[in-house]
């Protein structure tokens, strides 16, 4: 399965449903990168992603987006093939 590394911070409720969402999917491990624990990180995500709000989920080298487009890549069935690819 493919490495899932979500941008977050500790209290955000659609990181945690992006979490939720990829575990019910069989992801075992969501690398978490909390931007509001390492303020550093956060220039380095908004420059990998051009946005500013977290989530921001990548699986393998693949830009996913936010919760919403990470539920509807799932809803469209581009989920499960892109977190199986090797």
């Amino acid at each position: 399965m493919n490495k899932v590394i979500m941008y977050s911070t500790q209290v955000c409720p659609y990181c945690q449903m992006a979490e939720r969402l990829l575990k019910s999917r069989g992801v075992e491990h969501v690398e978490k990168v909390l931007i509001d624990k390492e303020p550093a990180r956060r220039e380095e995500m908004m420059t990998r992603t051009g946005r500013r709000t977290v989530p921001q989920v990548f699986i393998g080298e693949t830009h996913v987006g936010g919760y919403d487009d990470l539920s509807a890549l799932d809803r469209a069935g581009g989920l499960m093939p892109l977190l199986e690819a090797a």
